[in-house]
């Protein structure tokens, strides 16, 4: 998760949960402090409408920006259809919101990235030391998200529930990880685990270390 400088008065970006301020723009007017207010307000609601879609999960990444005062664009993956028009629905709800630009990007169909994104799952979430970074510890059953009885759909359509720090995001078999860890090392255990899962092409380490300096 990265700070960008931006044209518009003010943006908020927000990806796996965590929520932050982008500077403003030398060439952008300040927004007042009354309509900065409100933004982070709007900020703050769209977060946590996104976070509480059933839809969004360890598979999938939304992040996304407030233009002006009132238009809320969109952005990221998801691994499924239904949450791009799930996340679109909610935030057209919240008060004060009045265009949305929707550019998730919705991750093609593949057998392939599925079968990945269960391995990787399971690589790095049966790490010891990372398994603080996911509310869905146990035996092998719950790190694939499956019950005992054998489901017919995959690991796609039937996500591991509970908190997921990191998120694994899976494109004709490449590999990008989003979200928040605590360290360096456990940075680099995670990116090894996804590198060494058997069919993946390549591994993006897009996660943001906690205790680095801003």
């Amino acid at each position: 998760m990265k700070r960008r400088l931006v044209r518009s008065a003010f943006v908020i970006l927000v990806t796996a949960g965590s929520l932050v301020c982008a500077q403003q723009s030398q060439e952008a007017p300040a927004a007042s402090e009354a309509a900065q207010k409100n933004i982070l307000r709007i900020a703050k609601q769209v977060q946590s409408e996104i976070l509480k879609l059933p839809q969004y999960g360890v598979f999938d990444d939304i992040h996304f920006g407030i233009k002006g005062e009132d238009t809320v664009i969109l952005r990221g993956q998801a691994s499924r259809p239904v949450l791009k028009s799930s996340a679109e629905n909610v935030v057209k709800k919240i008060e004060g919101v009045k265009t949305i630009q929707n550019e998730i990007e919705v991750l093609p169909v593949s057998p392939n990235d599925d079968r990945i994104r269960a391995a990787v799952y399971y690589r790095i979430y049966s790490q010891p030391t990372l398994q603080k970074y996911t509310s869905n510890r146990g035996g092998s059953a719950r790190m694939t998200g499956r019950s005992s009885v054998a489901r017919t759909m995959g690991i796609t359509n039937d996500p591991p529930i509970g908190y997921h720090a990191i998120h694994i995001i899976v494109k004709n078999g490449n590999v990008n990880l989003k979200g928040v860890v605590n360290n360096n090392s456990d940075s680099a255990i995670a990116e090894m685990q996804a590198n060494q899962t058997p069919g993946v092409f390549s591994v993006d380490n897009d996660l943001y270390i906690a205790t680095q300096e801003k």
